[in-house]
């Protein structure tokens, strides 16, 4: 079975083609805090780099993320810290792959 991070990377792929995925597990981060598992996978920082967001505002960008990965929240998941970019903005950010 996949793991979480895996299944992320994979659904946000599927929603937002091209894209290019970063997906880091920070539930070491957040041993001992509110919504904390033992075997991890709760907490996660996320970067997407798509042409998908264009034109898009960033609450709208981050509803369709959070639509996308619904069933993970419904699954455990606890924390998304999210990175919504065109790839022009990325590389203005210095986030491009390079």
């Amino acid at each position: 079975m996949p793991s979480r991070a895996e299944r992320l990377a994979t659904a946000l792929e599927a929603a937002f083609p091209p894209a290019e995925v970063r997906v880091a597990d920070d539930s070491a981060q957040h041993a001992g805090h509110a919504g904390a598992a033992p075997g991890g996978e709760t907490h996660f920082s996320v970067l997407v780099i798509s042409p998908a967001f264009a034109g898009m505002s960033r609450l709208a960008r981050s509803r369709a993320a959070h639509a996308a990965l619904a069933a993970e929240f419904g699954g455990g998941m606890h924390a998304l810290s999210l990175r919504l970019l065109t790839p022009e903005e990325a590389a203005a950010s210095g986030s491009a792959r390079g």
